[in-house]
């Protein structure tokens, strides 16, 4: 279920986000607010997962309320004023609709917001046995956990929020830092060499100065060795040099 509250100072405008939101299975109201104080009440004694916040509103805006928040929850910003709408895309909004908001474009806003928490409740979520031996994990991508075998793996490349596992003859992306992708590997399997990229160590076919060689899609191709991460990683290759 995702958590959501609304963020206006008119009881018209609230009452016909509430009744869009009970047309869809997946929202759950927590609470109308209408101001920026009672939002922020809301957000500190709830876990939001989404905000629809209109923008203009008495002694504080939406815009504004959004750049007071650390680590604000997603946000479709709501309101009568199309002008607005570049400067709530610069602040991450997920989406922008105008007053007064039919159905069909609500939830056109929706699912795509659906998608995106759920990708994001997912992230870190790499499922994998428990048992001794395990040579697999599951990811959540596309809508599914696909699983994704360790030996298949060439390297992983970091793209902002996203992650690209790159294998043999596919890849997955999915929503993942390249931080919590580090911490759940194996790390006798993979090595950070760079902040974008994790290598299969075994798919390493050779250290060319500052760059590793793999081979992809019967390729050679160079990644880059990060001066932060050559130490470690010429670790490796001197203990199993010969």
């Amino acid at each position: 279920m995702i958590n959501v509250i609304i963020v206006d100072d008119e009881p018209l405008a609230q009452d016909v986000l509430e009744t869009h939101i009970e047309r869809i299975p997946e929202l759950q109201l927590v609470q109308k607010c209408s101001n920026a104080l009672e939002a922020n009440d809301a957000l500190r004694n709830h876990q939001i997962d989404l905000m629809f916040l209109d923008i203009q509103m008495p002694q504080l805006t939406g815009i504004d309320f959004l750049r007071t928040l650390a680590n604000p929850p997603m946000v479709i910003f709501t309101t009568a004023y199309p002008n607005y709408a570049v400067e709530g895309f610069e602040l991450n909004a997920l989406d922008y609709l105008l007053k007064p908001i039919s159905l069909d474009r609500f939830i056109k806003a929706t699912n795509k917001a659906i998608d995106q928490i759920n990708l994001k409740k997912g992230q870190g979520s790499i499922t994998e046995t428990t048992q001794d031996g395990v040579d697999y994990f599951f990811v959540k991508a596309d809508k599914k956990l696909i699983k994704v075998n360790y030996s298949d793996i060439v390297y992983i490349e970091g793209l902002k929020d996203y992650v690209i596992i790159r294998m043999e003859n596919s890849r997955v992306i999915t929503l993942q830092t390249m931080k919590s992708l580090e911490e759940k590997l194996p790390a006798t399997l993979f090595k950070r060499i760079h902040r974008s990229y994790i290598v299969g160590v075994d798919k390493i076919k050779a250290i060319v100065g500052n760059m590793v060689e793999i081979t992809e899609k019967g390729q050679a191709k160079h990644l880059p060795i990060g001066k932060n991460y050559r130490e470690d990683l010429l670790k490796i290759i001197n203990k199993n040099k010969l």
